[in-house]
């Protein structure tokens, strides 16, 4: 019984019917709570606020439930280790400290309300939207790819922002000392403003501080545009692989080598003009130790080694 349920609560197939159904149903739990947390921050649907908070209960109550389920199966999805040690794999889990979150803040935390949608991320786990040649591992793959030159990026951010919030400081703290107090009270400004955001709750009102700010606010648009460009690229890249691999290549079923010499007439010929007047295609050329790639304009000289197929 214990195998059979763990098959269900686990991502079902197609075939299996009851771990299919469990799957629906899960995300219809997932939803309806969501939905439910919502409206009841509307207050024209306040009417309706203990029919909102039976909602919460039931739905969390299944949480607690498929949570204490998934525990007792943790030793068949760690086979290889123990019953203790599988359990306190499973807590520390991915998968299971995402279910932890989305249950806590009902019982402790309340304040920590938002941990509720990553039941969302279950949804996602639930229908493999993050399977292997999806877009969600694409994103990941771009990042790992990409990753160095987005480290850079960012510190480069840091220091930037470091850099004009001291200066602001410097700028605007004989004017304004109760908004730049010491030299990290313009980090609000300076990422609002390295951002593009922009808020207007703090700003300068000295000349060279509004000059600073204009300096800033230009950096900011490169700041925002480099790890764009970095993450954009690499999306480029992922696709030109992608088309790539997608591509059946013929087999070469017949290779020979013919050497370039007074009687082969070669000689001073481009490789596309010898595949035309000779019936074969050029593939390769073998130039002493160089192997060129045979482009059809590319001239056979003597004593070269002809890789063609017939």
């Amino acid at each position: 019984m214990k195998k059979r349920v763990f098959d269900i609560i686990s991502i079902g197939y197609k075939g299996d019917l009851p771990s299919r159904f469990f799957d629906w149903f899960i995300s219809a739990v997932i939803i309806l709570n969501i939905l439910a947390m919502t409206l009841s921050t509307f207050q024209t649907l306040e009417p309706a606020a203990p029919v909102f908070e039976f909602i919460e209960v039931a739905t969390v109550a299944v949480f607690c439930i498929e949570y204490i389920v998934r525990i007792w199966t943790a030793d068949l999805l760690y086979p290889k280790l123990g019953p203790v040690t599988s359990r306190i794999r499973f807590f520390f889990s991915y998968d299971g400290i995402i279910d932890l979150l989305t249950i806590l803040p009902f019982y402790f935390l309340s304040g920590f309300i938002v941990f509720r949608m990553l039941r969302v991320v279950r949804i996602f786990r639930l229908f493999k939207i993050n399977s292997q040649l999806d877009s969600f591992n694409v994103i990941t793959g771009v990042l790992k790819d990409k990753k160095n030159q987005i480290i850079s990026s960012v510190f480069i951010i840091l220091i930037l922002m470091l850099a004009s919030s001291i200066g602001m400081y410097s700028a605007e703290h004989a004017a304004q000392p109760d908004k730049f107090e010491n030299a990290f009270s313009g980090i609000w400004w300076s990422i609002s403003t390295l951002m593009t955001v922009g808020y207007g709750d703090i700003y300068p009102i000295t000349v060279v501080g509004k000059i600073m700010a204009i300096f800033t606010a230009i950096l900011g648009v490169g700041v925002v545009a480099v790890p764009t460009g970095i993450i954009s690229a690499g999306f480029v890249e992922q696709y030109q692989q992608k088309v790539n691999s997608d591509k059946t290549y013929r087999d070469v079923s017949d290779i020979r080598e013919l050497l370039a010499d007074e009687k082969s007439g070669f000689i001073g010929l481009p490789a596309g003009e010898i595949s035309r007047s000779f019936g074969i295609r050029v593939l390769v050329i073998i130039r002493g130790e160089l192997t060129i790639v045979a482009a059809d304009s590319v001239k056979v000289e003597k004593g070269d080694i002809l890789i063609a197929e017939q």
